[in-house]
């Protein structure tokens, strides 16, 4: 269920887990050398890491007219395309740059020997980085679709609530419709179409998969996210849920789609709002849960955390001294009567156990946002005992952000009187339905496999099997 990262960019971490990881240590660096002005010109690259992530990170630094520089900064492993800078300063031999949209700043030395930037990025906390000359290495992902296709892809757009356009892609099999379809729904965070992250593009696959077997899939970039309108930063799971209902509305318009054979596939959170959706929406068929909730999410959330520490190397009392921390900001925060000052209040806990400033007001800012405030109160089991549609729920038992040995019992236990309900633990395979190791968050962009084959092939057999004659 990630979110927010130990760093603000990585989204795919949850905010929960950020919060825990008070914070990362600052490491002196040694510089030296000189450098002159033109060497900060050009394409750069290094890595950001700490004991959850890495990320790739690329800068491009160019002359500004009229004098100075500028630049653009990518993480090919979060985001597509480039961020401008605010500001890039290069004297002698020190470089600086930073950005307000995600509070970085790096500031470093050039270093001869290593012909290098050497120096600390900041962005609530503090780490290391090296920028070296050249663009972020490749990573490779063997399962990434190439062209050409045995069927059509087509861009399409449509409309949600009020202010939110969705832009997505509709495959459409080849040969004589009209055909069954899914919606692809993705997990938390802000996503594109393909659910991309760390060069992983799973929603890809697994649509090139289902689309090969005669199945028609519309997955779409989430609101205020890719080429989608709307305001992300205030939707809720209920708006996510909306969406998807605007999704299935638009696959009933199209007359290649066969509306009476309309599935509905979610990772994470997706895996959540499914549900929700199908028991709204008489009209769906059928809904697979990838990696989706069994259990209440404070519940989750708990082992959830004790799980990622514990994958990361954490001692089990510190485990355990961040748990009682973070339970007092979550109850700091429900228990405020004025929210600003529970706000600050749950800030003063985090700082007074280490965290920076600038990290406790960011992570206060998540668990206070409308977002979690409605995902921390829900329960998926009321939802999943009404369910009588066809259901797939699976789960990896490396899983750390969903644990299967947690989840998976309760979604059996909750469709126990539907009479079309499969529910499959993977083993080896992580929140990501990677062959993992340990199913740490780390291992997710140093993996090249998208989707394990068990579970890619588990799905588009169950979807065919529910859906073609």
């Amino acid at each position: 269920m990630s979110k927010i990262g130990v760093l603000t960019m990585i989204r795919k971490l949850t905010v929960w887990i950020a919060s825990m990881t008070v914070a990362l240590l600052a490491m002196d660096v040694v510089l030296a050398g000189a450098a002159h002005a033109q060497e900060a010109v050009g394409e750069w690259h290094g890595v950001l890491a700490n004991a959850l992530s890495e990320m790739r990170i690329g800068i491009t630094i160019t002359p500004k007219p009229g004098g100075g520089y500028q630049g653009a900064l990518s993480s090919p492993d979060q985001m597509p395309g480039a961020l401008p800078l605010d500001s890039v300063t290069m004297e002698n031999d020190r470089l600086i740059f930073s950005s307000e949209r995600i509070h970085g700043r790096f500031e470093a030395h050039w270093d001869r020997s290593q012909s290098a930037w050497v120096g600390v990025w900041t962005q609530g906390n503090s780490g290391p980085l090296i920028l070296t000359k050249g663009r972020p290495e490749a990573r490779q992902r063997p399962q990434t679709p190439k062209p050409p296709f045995p069927y059509r892809a087509e861009d399409v757009s449509f409309d949600s609530a009020p202010g939110v356009r969705l832009a997505g892609t509709l495959t459409i099999p080849s040969g004589k419709g009209p055909f069954p379809a899914v919606v692809l729904i993705t997990g938390s965070g802000a996503q594109d179409r393909d659910e991309t992250i760390m060069d992983h593009k799973p929603f890809l696959v697994l649509a090139d998969a289902l689309s090969r077997h005669g199945i028609a899939v519309l997955r779409d970039d989430d609101r205020g996210f890719g080429k989608s309108t709307g305001d992300f930063s205030k939707a809720t799971t209920l708006d996510f849920a909306v969406d998807t209902q605007a999704a299935l509305a638009y696959l009933r318009s199209r007359p290649e789609i066969d509306a009476n054979r309309l599935g509905l596939i979610g990772h994470s959170e997706g895996g959540l709002i499914g549900p929700m959706v199908a028991l709204k929406d008489r009209g769906v068929a059928f809904v697979v849960m990838m990696a989706g909730p069994g259990v209440a999410i404070r519940d989750l959330m708990v082992a959830q955390r004790e799980a990622v520490a514990r994958t990361a190397g954490v001692a089990p009392e510190a485990i355990a001294r961040n748990e009682v921390i973070m339970d007092r900001v979550l109850k700091t925060l429900s228990n405020a009567a004025d929210p600003a000052q529970g706000q600050a209040d749950a800030a003063k806990i985090f700082t007074d156990n280490g965290m920076t400033a600038q990290a406790a007001a960011a992570s206060v800012k998540q668990l206070a946002s409308a977002w979690f405030a409605w995902f921390i109160a829900y329960d998926p089991q009321p939802t999943l005992t009404k369910l009588k549609v066809p259901v797939l729920a699976l789960n990896g038992d490396k899983d750390v952000q969903v644990i299967s040995k947690q989840s998976l019992p309760a979604i059996r236990a909750a469709l126990k009187d539907n009479p079309d309900a499969t529910v499959v633990e993977l083993p080896g395979l992580n929140h990501l339905f990677q062959t993992a190791g340990t199913g740490a968050p780390l291992e997710y962009m140093r993996i090249e496999e998208t989707i394990a084959p068990t579970a890619l092939d588990l799905m588009v057999n169950w979807v065919v099997t529910h859906t073609l004659p």
